[in-house]
C-alpha cells in the first residue's frame, strides 16, 4: 500500500480537473476595423474541453494551463476561431473571422476579455457606492464601476450638471457628468433593463438655472426681444428642503414671493448605445435613454430601457430639484442628489424606446431631432407597449390611443427633443393582459 500512495496523489489532481467547473461569464471585446465590439461569452470547462456560447452562438474548444482555443459557429454556419492567452486580469488573443465580402478569405482581429464576477449566493444584495470618477459620455467602452445582479439595489450620489458635489466642490468636467457605468449581470442585447427609482433626495440647499428660453420655444419676435434684454444670465435658487419649496435667491420685486414645489428628478438615465454607434455625449438622448430631462423620472417610478450591450452599462446623473415640461430655460434647477435604485432584467423582451411607469400611468418617450419625429417615436412606443403587454391589435391600439392618450413635451433643451405619450392605467384596467407579455 505505501508504494501506491505517490501514484494515488498524482491521480487526484487529474480527477479533479476532469470535473465540470463553474460556468464563467466574460465580456469579450474585439477590435473590428477600429470599432470595439463587446460580446457576452459563456464558458464551461470540463478537463481540457471547452463549451459555451458567444452572444448565443455555440462554441467548442480546448484549454490548457494558460491557453484557450475555441470555434464559434454562427447561425449562418460561418465559423469564427479564437486563440487566447489567460492572464490574471483577463484574456488577450486573436480572432480569425471570415471576410465580410469573401467568406473564403480570413481576417485577424485582436481581442481582449474580462471576467464578470460570479453572482454571490443568497438573496439580492444592497450596495453603498461612493463614486470617485464620473463620465461625460454614455459609452460601452468604459470599465464598470460596480457589478450588479437582478434584484440588487444601490445607494449612491450624483453631481450637478456642472460637476459640483453637495459640498460645492467641482469634482468633474462640465456637461452632465454621470455616475457609472453599472454592469448588470445576465443583461444582454435584446433584453430590457428595469430601473426602480426607490429614493431621490436633495443633498444641498442651492440649485442653479438661467433666465433663458430655448430657441425651439421662440418665434422671431420673442427671440429678438430675448436677445435685446440679454437673457441667459445665471440664476441661483435657494432650496428649502424642510418646507419642500424653491425660490430665487435674489429675486426681482415682482418675484419676491414666487416659490415652486420641489420634485427631485434625474435628468440623465441611460444604458450604453449599440455597436456601430459612437459613445454619446451625456447631453444627448436616443433609444438608449440619455439626457432625457423628463420630469417623470422621479422617486417611485420605474424606467425601462432597451439593452444593446453586455451588462447594459447603466449611467445616471444630472439631478434636478424641479423642472417644468420641456426644460424651456435650458437649465432646470440643477443640483446634486442622493439616489437609491434597484435593477431587474426582462430577458428576451425588446422595446423600441424608453418607457416610464408611474403608479397611475404608462408612458413611452420618443426622442428625435424634431417634435414631429419625437411624436411618431412616442406613438409607436406606446402602441408597442399595448401590443406586447395587452395583446391588442393595431386596430385596438388606435381606438385606445384615440380616446385616451395624453401627449406632453418632455424636453426641448438638447440636440434631440422629447415627446411623452401616456395612458392612465385606470383606462386599461379592464383590458386583459397578454398571455405572452
Amino acid at each position: 500500500m505505501p508504494k501506491l500512495l505517490p501514484l494515488l496523489l498524482c491521480l487526484i489532481p487529474a480527477t479533479l480537473l476532469a470535473q465540470p467547473q463553474p460556468r464563467e461569464e466574460w465580456v469579450l471585446t474585439t477590435r473590428v476595423y477600429g470599432n470595439l465590439l463587446h460580446q457576452r461569452l459563456w464558458l464551461e470547462r470540463e478537463g481540457t474541453r471547452l463549451r459555451g456560447s458567444l452572444d448565443g452562438d455555440p462554441l467548442e474548444g480546448q484549454s490548457s494551463e494558460r491557453h484557450l482555443r475555441f470555434v464559434v459557429t454562427a447561425r449562418s454556419g460561418a465559423r469564427y476561431a479564437y486563440s487566447a492567452t489567460q492572464h490574471p486580469d483577463g484574456l488577450t488573443g486573436e480572432a480569425d473571422w471570415p471576410g465580410t465580402n469573401d467568406p473564403k478569405a480570413r481576417v485577424s482581429h485582436p481581442f481582449t476579455a474580462r471576467a464578470v464576477p460570479m453572482r454571490p449566493p443568497g438573496p439580492p444584495r444592497h450596495h453603498d457606492f461612493e463614486p470617485t470618477t464620473f463620465s461625460n459620455t454614455f459609452s460601452a467602452d468604459l470599465p464598470p464601476v460596480l457589478t450588479l445582479w437582478p434584484g440588487d439595489s444601490v445607494r449612491t450620489r450624483t453631481l450637478d450638471s456642472g460637476g459640483v458635489d453637495a459640498q460645492g466642490v467641482t469634482r468633474a468636467l462640465f456637461g452632465n457628468p454621470q455616475t457609472g457605468p453599472f454592469y448588470v449581470g445576465t443583461a444582454a442585447d435584446g433584453d430590457t433593463l428595469v430601473i426602480h427609482l426607490k429614493r431621490l433626495r436633495l443633498n444641498r440647499d442651492t440649485a442653479d438655472s438661467l433666465d433663458d428660453l430655448v430657441g425651439r420655444a421662440m418665434g422671431p419676435r420673442l427671440a429678438a426681444k430675448a436677445h435685446a434684454q440679454g437673457l441667459g444670465k445665471p440664476i441661483r435658487w435657494k432650496l428649502d428642503r424642510k418646507r419642500g419649496i424653491a425660490r430665487p435667491e435674489s429675486p426681482s420685486p415682482r418675484m419676491k414671493d414666487f416659490t415652486v414645489p420641489l420634485r427631485p428628478m434625474l435628468g440623465g438615465l441611460a444604458v450604453a448605445p449599440a455597436f456601430g454607434f459612437p459613445p454619446a455625449s451625456t447631453g444627448d438622448s436616443g433609444r438608449f435613454g440619455g439626457n432625457m430631462d423628463f420630469n417623470e423620472l422621479v422617486e417611485g417610478n420605474t424606467v425601462y430601457l432597451p439593452v444593446s450591450q453586455p451588462g447594459a452599462l447603466l449611467y445616471l446623473g444630472d439631478a434636478h430639484a424641479a423642472q417644468g415640461d420641456g426644460e424651456t430655460s435650458q437649465f432646470a434647477l440643477e443640483t446634486s442628489m442622493e439616489v437609491e435604485f434597484a435593477v431587474d432584467v426582462l430577458p428576451g423582451k425588446s422595446i423600441a424606446t424608453p418607457r416610464i411607469e408611474s403608479p397611475t400611468h404608462i408612458i413611452a418617450l420618443g426622442q428625435a431631432g424634431s417634435l414631429d419625429d419625437a411624436l411618431r417615436v412616442a406613438t409607436a412606443g406606446l402602441t408597442q407597449w399595448l401590443e406586447q403587454d395587452y395583446g391588442l391589435s393595431l386596430s385596438d391600439c388606435a381606438q385606445v390611443l384615440g380616446t385616451s392618450a395624453q401627449f406632453r413635451v418632455a424636453n426641448l433643451a438638447g440636440r434631440n427633443v422629447g415627446v411623452a405619450a401616456s395612458l392612465e392605467k385606470q383606462r386599461l384596467a379592464r383590458l386583459k393582459p397578454s398571455p405572452n407579455p
